[in-house]
This record gives C-alpha cells, sequence and structure tokens, in this order.
C-alpha cells in the first residue's frame, strides 16, 4: 500500500500494514531534540517578529458549558483587536467556539479577516454514533464555520480499527464541503486527543492515519485531557507532516492545543516547527495555538517589547 491508496481501493489489512510499517518513534531522542530545542535563545528583534507570528496563529477559544453569546462577543472583539491602544497589533487567526455559537461568533467577526472555528463530532469524547457526528458537524458548517476541529475515537484507534477511524475523517471531510484529495469546504482539524494514545508510535500512526483521510490540519489535544500539548508529541507530529508532504506533495498543518500560556511557550513551539518541518509551516495557514489565555501574556511581553513598560494583567481582558 502507498501513501495515495485509500482503503476503499484496498483493505482493512493494507491500512494495518502501512500504519505498522512505519518507522518507529524513538521516545529517548524525540525527548532529548525536543528539550534541546526548547533552550534555544532568541534574541530581542527575533523574538519581537516572534511574538507578533505567534500573536497571528492563535486561535483564542472558549470551550465551555458556560459560553454565553456576550462571552462569545467578546473574545472576537479581542480577536480582532488584541491592543486596544495599539491598531497595528497582529488579529488571532480564529476564534473556536460550539457549535450553537458559531453564528453568533460569524456575526461579530463579519469584514475582521479572522476565521471561525467549531469543535464537532461530539467534542471532546467523539462517543456518540456517526450520524450525530455529522449532523454537528453540518450545523456548523451551516451556520458559517471556516474550519471544523473533530475528534478521533480514540477507543476505536487503540482498538485497531483503523478502518473506522479513516472512514469517520472522510465523511467528515465531506460534511465540510470538502474530500480526501481538496476541495473547497471549511477546513477540517483532526484532533488525536496525544494525551490518550500512550505512545509516541501511536501519535505518528494516527497523524498519518488523518492526513491519509483527508485532515487539513493535525490538533494534539482537545485541552480537556492531561496532558494535552507537549513539545516531544508535537516534534512527531511535525516529522508527519513533513514526511507526508515529500510524499505525496501535500501540506498539512499542525495545531498543538491545551496548557501552551506563555510566551516562552509560544517562542518553543515556533523554535520547534522552523526545526523539524521547516519555515514553510511558519504561518496561520499552517501552524495554529490552540488557547484560551496564551494571548494575554503574548500583549504583556509585547507592549514590554515596544514600550519598555511592563503592563499588568489587568492591562488588557482575561479570558
Amino acid at each position: 500500500m502507498t501513501v495515495t491508496t485509500t482503503v476503499e481501493a484496498g483493505s482493512s489489512a493494507e491500512l494495518r500494514a502501512f500504519l505498522h510499517g512505519l518507522p518507529g518513534v524513538d521516545q529517548v531522542g524525540a525527548e532529548e531534540r525536543a528539550a534541546r530545542l526548547a533552550t534555544r535563545s532568541i534574541k530581542t528583534s527575533a523574538k519581537a517578529e516572534a511574538i507578533d507570528l505567534a500573536i497571528s496563529m492563535v486561535d483564542l477559544t472558549t470551550l465551555e458549558g458556560a459560553d454565553t453569546a456576550g462571552k462569545v462577543r467578546a473574545l472576537c472583539v479581542k480577536a480582532a483587536h488584541p491592543d486596544p491602544a495599539d491598531p497595528g497589533a497582529p488579529k488571532a487567526a480564529a476564534v473556536c467556539v460550539y457549535p450553537d455559537m458559531v453564528g453568533v461568533a460569524v456575526e461579530a467577526l463579519k469584514g475582521t479577516g479572522v476565521g471561525v472555528a467549531s469543535v464537532a463530532t461530539a467534542f471532546p469524547s467523539g462517543r456518540a454514533p456517526m450520524e450525530a457526528k455529522l449532523i454537528d458537524t453540518r450545523a456548523a458548517v451551516q451556520a458559517g464555520a471556516s474550519e471544523i476541529d473533530m475528534v478521533i475515537d480514540r477507543g476505536a484507534f487503540l482498538a485497531g480499527d483503523y478502518t473506522k477511524v479513516y472512514e469517520e475523517i472522510v465523511a467528515t471531510k465531506q460534511a465540510c464541503g470538502g474530500s480526501v484529495n481538496g476541495g473547497h469546504g471549511a477546513h477540517l482539524k483532526v484532533i488525536l486527543e496525544t494525551g490518550e494514545l500512550v505512545t509516541y508510535d501511536n501519535v505518528r500512526r494516527a497523524s498519518w492515519l488523518a492526513m491519509l483521510a483527508g485532515a487539513d490540519f493535525i490538533k494534539t489535544s482537545t485541552g480537556k485531557i492531561s496532558p494535552a500539548a507537549t513539545l516531544p508529541v508535537t516534534l512527531v507530529m511535525l516529522e508527519a507532516v513533513r514526511d507526508f508532504r515529500d510524499e505525496t506533495g501535500r501540506m498539512v498543518g499542525v495545531k498543538p492545543a491545551g496548557g501552551i500560556r506563555t510566551t516562552k511557550d509560544a517562542i518553543k513551539y515556533l523554535v520547534l516547527v522552523n526545526e523539524t518541518a521547516g519555515s514553510d509551516w511558519l504561518t496561520p495557514e499552517w501552524f495554529r495555538l490552540g488557547a484560551s489565555t496564551l494571548l494575554n501574556d503574548l500583549l504583556m511581553q509585547r507592549r514590554k517589547l515596544t514600550t519598555g513598560v511592563y503592563s499588568g494583567p489587568d492591562y488588557f481582558t482575561l479570558d
């Protein structure tokens, strides 16, 4: 089985053979490399550029049962105008909400250029009948979501039922208005929930499985499970998208999400991207940071670099 063969053209056995034929991940090597890259020193001018880049990559997120239309509107204002005192500050990439809040976000962000992402497919557990997952997805797309963040069935993946996971991703991609081989429609981010996949080898297999099924992005986590995003896991996923492009010519984005709270954290991920996948991925089109509080720290650090004065957390709205 080659990387361009679909399940329909082959079999479950071929898919399993391909995924288990991928090179194993050197756990010690991956963790040591991620730790080494995390120590890279970033100078002042480069730090300013990195902060602006990180802001432009943020998917500003609110995924709480207590979310209200007012909270979502306030978050949208912040995403479009992060620093009210500095109109030159970059805007966030997208606002990520539950499907029932998509319409509110779309209206609030009209004309800003900020995208609207929606979690779907029975987020965060993924435990629902397939038709319910597709209804969830279609509702978000019809309400105007430009990006869908779906969760895979981790139980099926860990049980070795790769075909079920593959087919659910393909069906969700179609519900987004796209197909395995591209096409128009909402971009599909596939959440692997790496904290539940146990091993780096599973992370690599799940990454390839998602990309083979048509994912536009692969995403680490829902943010509801610990551990969420980690540097070594993201390293494995970045290696996967790099190798996938080498094999197929198609680029797939990466989105670490959950636990990324400080400017130092964000810059570590940017270094990891540049040194692993390459500079082609250093744009909001191909790399995102899923976060709810990270933007606050990025803005505080940005203000310190531009004015020399460190503003406290009360200077910006807290999320």
